[in-house]
């Protein structure tokens, strides 16, 4: 079986994205006697400038009749004028069932043209309150690398483009094949967890009251803590103070004091030689047991599994 896969450039297009895409569908592998045979194509005339002073060429066509599938390596969060013949092509092919990925913010144009009402999508974790509020119509998945709703795929984020394309060749030829081009990548052929293990979790609070116990709090992530304590602090009764808390940052302060723990016990994976029992006793979590537990309920995976996914 051989696929003939439409790459689309457009002049916004994400430089690593397409990479990714090229390197999956369109890299020749002579150990396989089938496979994929890409080709950038566009629907506006080029070339097109990107960043660093990047210029792409590729062939202007108004159709995608002759692919078994596209890929969409990116497009502009914000709804930008989408060219008639392109709209026309990806809704023929979806009604087609022919197989459409998105890497990104590329799932942004399959929501602006409505093919995703009504199913399960996702996007990079910086675009989820925006996507979510265009497209309420779409079941968002927000902690996953990718999502594949029968033809329809979107991965979460940049290198996430590359966890679905794998997922797409094991579908297509099997898990032999998709772990031969993870090593060629030197990748993982699956990566374990979501994508809520690279959200970055600032604090951010306005000086008050409460953020005296924060502060406060955050020096001494490595003992107890009680909220009672943090509301002695903050110089407030404890249900003024829970109530208070809530407002400010949207989380209870129980739910705050977990995350901060488990903020700098990723530092403490990512950074030092620390055994999970040593980790355990730095963030302040009773146990091994216990920061394994929270570890995998808030980022999906086991302190182990995300040691090796970043240190390794």
């Amino acid at each position: 079986m051989n696929v003939k896969v439409a790459i689309l450039a457009h002049p916004d297009i994400a430089l690593f994205e397409l990479g990714c895409a090229t390197e999956l569908f369109g890299l020749h592998r002579p150990e396989f006697s089938d496979g994929y045979s890409a080709e950038v194509v566009c629907f506006e005339s080029g070339p097109f400038k990107t960043i660093a002073g990047v210029q792409i060429t590729a062939r202007q066509i108004t159709t995608l009749e002759e692919f078994d599938m596209l890929v969409i390596p990116s497009w502009p969060v914000q709804k930008s004028q989408i060219p008639a013949t392109l709209a026309k092509a990806i809704k023929e092919s979806e009604q087609m069932k022919k197989r459409i990925l998105s890497f990104c913010s590329g799932s942004f144009l399959l929501g602006y043209l409505g093919l995703l009402n009504n199913r399960m999508a996702t996007t990079h974790w910086r675009y989820e309150s925006v996507f979510r509020s265009i497209f309420p119509s779409t079941h968002y998945a927000p902690n996953v690398l990718y999502t594949l709703d029968q033809h329809l795929g979107c991965s979460a984020g940049s290198s996430a483009a590359i966890d679905l394309g794998l997922a797409v060749i094991r579908e297509d030829y099997g898990s032999a094949r998709a772990n031969s081009i993870a090593r060629r990548l030197v990748l993982s052929g699956h990566r374990k967890g979501g994508q809520s293990q690279f959200v970055e979790t600032p604090v951010e609070v306005r000086p008050n009251r409460v953020s005296d116990a924060i502060e406060w709090a955050l020096a001494k992530l490595d003992g107890e803590i009680s909220i009672d304590s943090m509301a002695d602090q903050a110089t407030m009764s404890r249900r003024n103070f829970d109530r208070t808390f809530r407002k400010q940052l949207g989380v209870s302060p129980q739910e705050w004091l977990i995350s901060q723990r488990i903020v700098l016990a990723r530092r403490l994976i990512e950074e030092s030689g620390a055994n999970i029992e040593e980790v355990a006793s730095r963030t302040g979590f009773s146990s091994a047991g216990n920061l394994r537990h929270h570890f995998r309920k808030h980022l999906g995976v086991s302190p182990r599994q995300y040691r090796d996914n970043f240190c390794h």
